[in-house]
């Protein structure tokens, strides 16, 4: 059974991280849940980044990461503008399976200037 998802109300998109670890502190399985739950979230990019390849890469909104040595996802709160489902599914993901959130701010990647 689906549980309720978590309400679009007056809850304001925050970035959040899922840590791969239990609220008993066990870690979360499969190994590779990260990559996977990154990989369903690839089709979600800004309008600007196009290619034919754009569902080969990471969304730049769900990324995989180490977060204190554990298997992570981090979510941007840009997602919920381009897909308020897509979001609320991690969310709802997070807490149908016990793990752990940390909200926070995810700082996009800084691009590497020329020299």
């Amino acid at each position: 059974m689906m549980s309720r998802s978590f309400s679009a109300s007056a809850t304001p998109a925050t970035d959040f991280i899922i840590q791969g670890q239990t609220s008993q502190g066990r870690p979360f399985r499969t190994s590779d849940w990260a990559d996977r739950l990154c990989g369903i979230m690839s089709r979600f990019h800004p309008e600007q980044v196009g290619g034919f390849d754009r569902h080969l890469r990471y969304s730049p909104y769900v990324t995989p990461a180490l977060v204190e040595g554990m298997r992570s996802v981090l979510v941007d709160h840009r997602l919920h503008a381009l897909e308020p489902l897509a979001y609320f599914f991690l969310r709802d993901f997070a807490r149908d399976n016990d793990l752990r959130v940390i909200d926070a701010c995810v700082l996009p990647l800084r691009q590497p200037t020329p020299a």
